[in-house]
């Protein structure tokens, strides 16, 4: 890839939720065939899943144009997520107000033999459409999913195809439907949200509870959000390796309670249904956990804005990531170490 001669200016304008998509891969390869099966997972998707009923921004002038020949078949998905299940009633299909916990970026080539999993710090500091600068969970606070989108949308240069909001409470059914996971924890700490509880470093076999207590632990490390995104990614890969396994993919009852486990807590767009799901698990079906590539968007660290602790985006190093994905070559893409 060949880095451009040229800064562009950014135009203006919160990691396990990645299992979601692996859910789907698992119930097509165990399902795909399985008739009246079939039919009853892909109607508990459907039926449990809560809608998004306004996902992208209204108007279309504000979004980036479509991309075009083979790399108009990549597919970006934003995923967020949240922790405020219990202050809007029951329901995360409209969460305006509420800022996003996690960001992720999902990336799915045309030629479908990788995924791309890119973190974007919440505190990252950058132009929120129409409300000037603040950091990018505070979009979804803003201007709910939508804004939220656009925002993600201007920073990439490349238009988001779906969105899916997941809620802390359906991680911990998805660790104890797998039956529990293996994680590789890199530093060992104190729990804040599981008080008495130490996460030994190296190799931990976590249930819910502990899973969730440790994607959410941030208090407990030096450089905060950025050790609890590595956090996250290693949970993701766990998920990953435990949802892909020969005992889970021939296990109906083991997917059953994966499906069932997550789609209460997951709010998505109209088209993020169980026929798309099933398309993008055909098509991945040679994915395995080593073709998924996890990494952060570039940033410079920490700093101060408006009184703030923030994030600061790598704004140098921007213009190479949009080219990245806007020609369909974020596989390849190498962030700065």
């Amino acid at each position: 890839m060949t880095r451009p001669t040229k800064a562009q200016t950014p135009r203006k304008r919160t990691g396990w939720r990645i299992a979601l998509i692996s859910v789907g891969t698992v119930v097509l390869l165990v399902a795909g065939g399985a008739g009246a099966y079939a039919w009853n997972l892909t109607r508990t998707f459907d039926t449990k899943t809560q809608k998004i009923t306004e996902v992208f921004p209204e108007n279309e002038a504000n979004r980036p144009a479509e991309l075009e020949g083979e790399a108009a078949k990549s597919q970006n998905i934003l995923l967020l997520g949240t922790d405020t299940r219990g202050s809007i009633n029951g329901s995360i299909d409209d969460i305006s107000g509420q800022r996003s916990d996690t960001v992720m970026v999902v990336n799915i080539p045309a030629d479908r033999t990788k995924i791309s999993v890119m973190s974007i710090m919440r505190d990252s500091w950058l132009e929120v459409p129409g409300y000037g600068q603040a950091k990018i969970n505070a979009a979804l606070s803003y201007g709910g999913v939508p804004l939220a989108v656009e925002t993600v949308e201007g920073l990439l240069g490349v238009r988001m195809d779906h969105v899916a909001i997941i809620d802390f409470d359906g991680f911990t059914g998805v660790t104890d439907a797998l039956g529990g996971v293996d994680i590789e924890n890199s530093i060992g700490f104190n729990s804040y949200h599981l008080k008495g509880h130490y996460f030994e470093p190296g190799t931990l076999h976590v249930n819910g509870t502990e899973a969730l207590a440790f994607v959410r632990e941030r208090y407990a490390f030096q450089d905060g959000d950025f050790q609890r995104t590595r956090n996250q990614q290693i949970f993701i890969q766990a998920v990953l390796k435990q949802a892909l396994s020969a005992e889970t993919l021939t296990s109906p009852g083991k997917v059953s309670a994966l499906i069932g486990a997550v789609a209460p807590y997951l709010a998505v767009d109209d088209g993020f249904n169980s026929s798309y799901v099933a398309g993008l698990g055909v098509e991945l079906r040679s994915v395995r956990v080593g073709d998924v590539n996890f990494f952060t968007l570039p940033t410079l660290g920490t700093g101060t804005a408006g009184g703030q602790s923030v994030v600061n985006i790598d704004w140098n190093e921007l213009p190479l990531l949009q080219q990245a994905f806007q020609s369909d070559a974020l596989a390849a893409y190498q962030p700065p170490a």
